[in-house]
């Protein structure tokens, strides 16, 4: 673990498929303030900028499976000393797992009122990508912080996140923000597509602001809603801002303002600000014994 001085986390809005990029976004405190370095729609995008390069808003991101390493090298070129702790939006867990785990319930009994019950995990997805991410991170010296992490025990630590739930608190929240694309014609029926991408820019822009007291200013300029073209153009937006929600909830972890829920296979970890929130409405779910 780093300087208590100098901080840096890594948040990773990993796909749960090879078909899907994975956002990326790295975070250094030093002192009292925090600071976003760099926040990409993608892994190669990401890498890039390690490289001193910068990716064409034009470009689509990629795809593929994530590479672990290459994120902590690029991260460590970045931010001048590898991540302390790495957040993760993706099903983590000490050993194979096709199914709902105990930290899946134990999310969706604390935070299902808020909207924020968690996906179902399935034998495929995220299946083995799981396996490889927590592996790869073992190999770097990140092991996964569950229910029987100590806080403050100078490891580095792999942990799993939940935007939807961390954003509940810094947003002043009751309920998850209506800011994913693949569900805005459920969310506004019989809008179009530019009255959709209006609506989507809305909470982006909250979920910048909300974030900038935690971890500082977005490296990323929102568009304007009359140059996106289609929805899917936003898509790169929203996964580069779910990255900077992972490494917000990995900074809280690393300041242990954060809890767990679930047991000791597996855990997902919540920012304190959301768990208050949450509980000022009603009795939460603690973590499984």
């Amino acid at each position: 673990m780093g300087s208590p001085e100098r901080i840096v986390v890594l948040g990773i809005d990993a796909a749960w498929t090879v078909r899907r990029p994975s956002g990326v976004a790295l975070v250094v405190r030093e002192g009292a303030r925090r600071r976003t370095l760099a926040c990409a729609p993608c892994e190669a995008a990401f890498v890039a900028l390690a490289r001193g390069e910068s990716a064409e808003r034009s470009q689509r991101p990629e795809c593929g499976a994530l590479d672990l390493g290459a994120l902590v090298d690029a991260a460590a070129e970045l931010a001048g000393a590898p991540p302390d702790a790495i957040g993760v939006d993706m099903p983590l867990a000490r050993g194979p797992f096709a199914s709902r785990r105990a930290a899946d319930d134990a999310v969706s009994r604390a935070f299902g009122r808020a909207k924020c019950a968690t996906h179902s995990p399935l034998p495929g997805r995220p299946g083995a990508l799981a396996d490889a991410v927590r592996e790869a991170a073992e190999e770097r010296g990140y092991l996964l912080a569950t229910t029987t992490w100590e806080v403050g025990c100078g490891a580095r630590a792999l942990l799993e996140v939940y935007p939807h739930a961390a954003l509940l608190g810094p947003c002043d929240a009751d309920e998850r923000l209506p800011y994913k694309v693949s569900r805005s014609s459920k969310l506004w029926p019989g809008t179009s597509v530019a009255e959709r991408v209006e609506r989507l820019l809305e909470p982006f822009r909250r979920i910048v602001d909300a974030l900038r007291p935690h971890v500082g200013d977005a490296p990323l300029e929102l568009p304007r809603a009359e140059d996106v073209r289609t929805l899917a153009e936003l898509k790169r937006w929203e996964d580069a801002l779910d990255a900077r929600v992972c490494a917000y909830a990995a900074a809280a972890f690393v300041d242990g303002d954060a809890e767990p829920f679930g047991d000791d296979f597996a855990a997902i970890w919540v920012p304190r600000l959301s768990c208050e929130r949450v509980s000022r409405r009603a009795p939460r779910a603690r973590a499984v014994p």
